[in-house]
């Protein structure tokens, strides 16, 4: 069949968790169908003839990325709008009119969109039948439920109401939608109650991309991979660092730790021992080479695949329970989790000071890679819902 894919994101490198997911995707649906990709440009350097994309689709375009700008005339204007502010102003002519050329050049079976920004645009999919890839609400819900005012929790509750109600408006336009975790398909059917086709699709890996990959792991080495423009990740780094890290070096001083991903320019608690790698291009032998990945969440949604990626590397995880969020795995069997900085701080010492702890952790999460979180098993359920989508099941 012919497909239409939008995304948010311009997914090569596949260098987030995002990217990875949409790439992923792409690999699975190429194999059975044709698909043309339509993609805003995340960054402002983009590669729309990169072999590896055009291997994969029949066509790409690339339309600029207008982020949000909370100032802005269109932004201050989506006060008074029952539509969230970030939609009325991130909101793309150009991307409206790619997509009504693009359907009226061509036959097309299926539209899927990946992530609200590209979802955004159901209006203008002719009545095509349409697939919303990955909703993810529960960063906006947090913000509201764990808010620690009065105005912040006013604030964030209009965001989380216009959210809701918009998402609802906008399922409309959407046969199915796919959550990455139960978590996520319990709020978007609170948001949308009506609404009854939703699929859970978890984030996974394509583990034969990390069997190659061979690195000695150095000792007292730690690493935390994301970049800091999802405020999740830099959330995450302020507290260990603040909290957490100094415990750590208390009794173990000579432990390091690395922070892979754009930063953002954004502050960070002065610490030791600290390397900001900035943007790296493959991270994975960084991962590969250290003792222990951290996954120190405390806000967001969706599941980790730096957890994934760390656990199909043979690097074991300490992670917070919002860190392993949506992943079937069980704590001191495939992983370590903790939520305070005490508990945090003593679960990485044991990692670092326990070989044999972290060899078994390390086996044992890597079997539930294999066995759960691998697209070559997966794939087959999303290729299904594509399928039975189109014939109208």
């Amino acid at each position: 069949m012919r497909i239409l894919f939008l995304s948010q994101w311009y997914p090569y490198p596949p260098n987030n968790g995002s990217k990875l997911r949409i790439y992923n995707l792409l690999r699975g649906l190429a194999r059975q169908h044709e698909v043309t990709l339509l993609s805003f440009a995340d960054q402002p350097e983009v590669e729309p003839n990169a072999p590896e994309i055009q291997a994969l689709c029949r066509e790409v375009q690339v339309v600029p990325w207008k982020p949000f700008e909370a100032q802005s005339w269109r932004a201050r204007l989506g006060f008074f709008s029952l539509t969230p502010r970030s939609v009325i102003d991130t909101f793309s002519p150009e991307m409206k009119q790619r997509i009504e050329q693009t359907l009226a050049a061509r036959d097309y079976d299926l539209v899927i969109a990946s992530e609200l920004g590209a979802a955004g645009y159901g209006p203008y999919f002719q009545g095509l039948a349409a697939l919303f890839e990955e909703v993810e609400v529960g960063v906006l819900y947090e913000r509201f439920a764990h808010a620690s005012s009065a105005w912040s929790r006013f604030r964030h509750g209009l965001t989380w109401a216009k959210q809701r109600r918009y998402l609802a408006r906008l399922l409309r336009y959407f046969r199915a939608c796919t959550v990455a975790s139960e978590a996520e398909r319990q709020l978007v059917s609170r948001a949308a109650p009506a609404y009854k086709s939703i699929e859970v699709i978890p984030n996974c890996i394509n583990l034969a991309d990390y069997k190659d990959v061979h690195e000695t792991p150095q000792p007292n080495s730690l690493i935390f991979t994301g970049p800091f423009r999802y405020f999740a990740n830099h959330d995450a780094m302020t507290w260990f660092l603040q909290e957490v890290y100094p415990r750590v070096q208390a009794q173990a001083p000579e432990v390091s730790l690395t922070i892979t991903g754009d930063h953002a320019n954004l502050p960070l608690p002065p610490a030791e021992n600290v390397t900001l790698t900035g943007f790296v291009a493959e991270v994975r032998p960084l991962v590969a080479s250290a003792w222990a990945s951290l996954a120190p969440m405390r806000v967001g949604g969706g599941t980790r695949l730096k957890i994934l990626e760390a656990m199909a590397l043979g690097t074991p995880v300490v992670a917070t329970s919002k860190g392993a969020e949506g992943l079937d795995v069980q704590p001191g069997e495939h992983l370590l989790i903790a939520d305070t900085a005490e508990a945090f701080a003593a679960a990485v010492l044991r990692l670092l000071q326990e070989p044999g702890l972290r060899q078994r952790l390390a086996d044992k999460a890597y079997q539930v890679v294999c066995e759960k979180y691998d697209w070559a098993a997966t794939m087959p359920r999303f290729l299904g819902l594509v399928e039975r989508m189109v014939n109208g099941e």
